[in-house]
């Protein structure tokens, strides 16, 4: 089996599979979908949504976030994994997006990684699920499940299993492909005990021909 057959029967089967894949954080605009990534950050989005409708009521702006205090912030995200230094990140990236950006976000990666707290993979995120751009954002769920169906090999970080995984996936679909990755890692292909019995990639899975 070569990579490139891997990669298009396990692609069909998730357009097959789970055809509607996307975030699981709610927001309503760029903005919000900026805040919410950067509090999912070693958090759950589940837990992100609890705090989210209150934190996006009292600041819905940039501009209003930027004139928050680390304090005032902490009211609404204390549930947060890291609250203060996130705090002190989307206090920064507000006052950011409104001094350089006039309260836009940006939709390329170079000027999102410019904004305090946003790496490549959040600014992945961001272009991807706003503009549907072919960017891949790795995480946990992604570099995990990637390299147990055989999608990367000997993958020594994110950014190496970003590279492997946009080679061989449609750029039309990569967005897509994100979230189909991500969910399958989150819900089946999960890191300690993974649900091997109720996956339909088994046949083709590197990891389960091993066990």
């Amino acid at each position: 089996m070569t990579t490139k057959q891997r990669f298009e029967y396990i692609l069909s089967w998730f357009e097959a599979n789970m055809p509607i894949a996307e975030s699981e954080l709610n927001y309503a605009n760029p903005f919000q979908l900026l805040v919410a990534v950067m509090l999912s950050a070693q958090c759950t989005d589940k837990r992100v949504n609890m705090v989210t409708p209150a934190l996006f009521a009292a600041y819905p702006t940039p501009q209003s976030m930027a004139n928050a205090t680390k304090e005032e912030l902490l009211q609404y995200i204390s549930s947060i994994s890291y609250p203060n230094t996130k705090a002190e990140h989307l206090i920064a990236a507000a006052k950011r997006l409104t001094d350089a950006f006039n309260g836009i976000v940006p939709n390329n990666i170079e000027d999102l990684q410019t904004l305090s707290g946003v790496g490549r993979k959040t600014a992945n995120v961001i272009c991807a699920v706003i503009w549907n751009q072919p960017t891949m954002a790795v995480d946990t769920h992604i570099f995990r499940v990637s390299e147990r169906l055989g999608l990367t090999t000997n993958s020594k970080s994110p950014l190496q299993t970003e590279k492997q995984l946009v080679k061989y996936i449609p750029e039309n679909i990569i967005p897509k492909a994100h979230h189909w990755l991500l969910l399958h890692g989150r819900y089946t292909c999960q890191s300690r005990k993974p649900k091997c019995d109720q996956c339909g990639l088994t046949d083709w899975c590197r990891f389960f021909g091993k066990k």
